[in-house]
């Protein structure tokens, strides 16, 4: 009887303690969804997109199967032509020449308008000449065997053009990996420069947003309020009408410039818009707030009696704050650096407006390429190169912050 309620209270503890499990996973169970709906899954479409192909297999799928066995030189076989001719008046006809065009074009300028051209240039029927001088009657392009390479490189649902495109970089004909023209290497440079930018602006904010968290924790509670209040007031404007007040600021006929030339500090207006200051200006004030909350919330709860400890041993007060003080903020400037970092790399609106063309970031040529040339394979590959760039670089800095670590000597 003994044994049995044993056993019995066993199972009951078990049954408890699973409906205890489930009822956790319950209550985490509409974030997690939240979370792989609205965060993991774009990620996740956003990496395959950046080497999906389905664009010219879709509309040619016997042609692609069939000129993968092309040895690549010449013309392919007559056959392989004449199942490309009647795809190409089938998705003529179903209008479907767009997607296919405009994948092709990005291997060789021209080719969109090569395929419509041809499309509509096809007869209906059997011709009395084979389908390879015919094609080429219609174009003399189609005799020269970069076109047929072209297309044949574009016979698998999977590309590495854009993300090798992402770095500067191209498949050679032998299949090496090779620099592109200097006229097109344009990106690395375009990453570099939006590396740069956002170091610039976390150190700036550093400057400014470390002294400011200080002076908050320090001060008395009507000022604390007042100082909060100013450090979130931003955060209740909208950011395009931010970045547009900046533009009236900072424009030739603009207060600041009328200020300093009535002063007599510049003898002729300043040109602080469309340039890399405009775009410091405006990123520094919108993204200030989010170095200054978290140094603030780690400076609330560092004690007042360890530097009252350190002056009583005899520390100076510079000595004092270098190895007492500033150690034990450091998750502040971490997390603070980390976030405006990261805010700063993906930025787009600010850079549009207030930079010049020599100012844009990697989020400008993004947008670009999805909304200007429709080239989403392309502006996934930049996302997908950025996003590493980002881990990288996240992984760099919290080992060489010790970043959670807390040192005190």
């Amino acid at each position: 009887m003994a044994a049995f309620s044993t056993a019995d209270l066993k199972q009951r503890l078990r049954r408890a303690e699973r409906r205890k499990r489930l009822g956790s996973l319950g209550l985490f169970a509409p974030s997690i969804l939240f979370l792989t709906i609205f965060f993991a899954l774009p990620i996740a479409l956003m990496l395959y997109r950046a080497v999906q192909n389905p664009e010219v297999i879709e509309a040619f799928p016997e042609t692609m199967a069939e000129i993968q066995q092309w040895d690549g030189e010449g013309m392919p076989p007559e056959e392989v032509i004449a199942t490309f001719a009647e795809e190409l008046k089938v998705a003529r006809d179903e209008r479907q020449l767009g997607g296919p065009g405009r994948r092709l074009n990005y291997e060789i300028a021209g080719y969109r308008g090569l395929l419509r051209t041809t499309a509509f240039g096809l007869p209906e029927e059997e011709p009395e000449a084979s389908w390879r001088d015919t094609l080429i009657e219609i174009d003399e392009r189609w005799g020269e065997s970069q076109y047929w390479q072209a297309l044949q490189e574009n016979s698998s649902w999977i590309t590495f053009d854009y993300l090798l495109a992402a770095v500067d970089l191209e498949q050679a004909d032998d299949g090496s990996i090779q620099q592109v023209a200097e006229n097109q290497a344009i990106h690395v440079d375009l990453y570099l420069r939006t590396l740069w930018m956002a170091f610039v602006i976390t150190g700036i904010a550093l400057l400014l947003g470390y002294p400011i968290a200080y002076l908050m924790t320090n001060s008395s509670g009507p000022t604390q309020g007042i100082l909060l209040v100013m450090v979130l007031f931003p955060f209740w404007t909208s950011l395009l009408v931010r970045t547009a007040s900046w533009m009236v600021l900072l424009s030739r006929n603009g207060p600041l410039n009328n200020l300093l030339v009535s002063l007599g500090l510049t003898d002729a207006p300043l040109e602080m818009l469309y340039n890399r200051f405009g775009v410091y200006v405006g990123m520094v004030h919108i993204l200030l707030p989010f170095m200054i909350m978290p140094i603030y919330a780690v400076m609330r709860g560092i004690p007042h009696s360890h530097m009252r400890a350190a002056a009583s041993l005899g520390a100076p007060p510079l000595k004092a704050f270098r190895r007492i003080y500033l150690p034990q903020t450091m998750p502040g400037i971490t997390a603070g650096c980390l976030l405006v970092f990261i805010l700063a790399v993906g930025f787009y609106i600010t850079p549009a407006l207030l930079g010049g063309q020599s100012d844009q970031m990697v989020s400008y040529f993004i947008a670009y390429y999805t909304n200007e040339t429709l080239n989403w394979g392309l502006a996934s590959a930049l996302a997908a190169i950025l996003l590493l760039m980002i881990f990288v670089l996240y992984a760099i800095f919290t080992r060489l912050t010790g970043s959670g670590r807390i040192q005190v000597g």
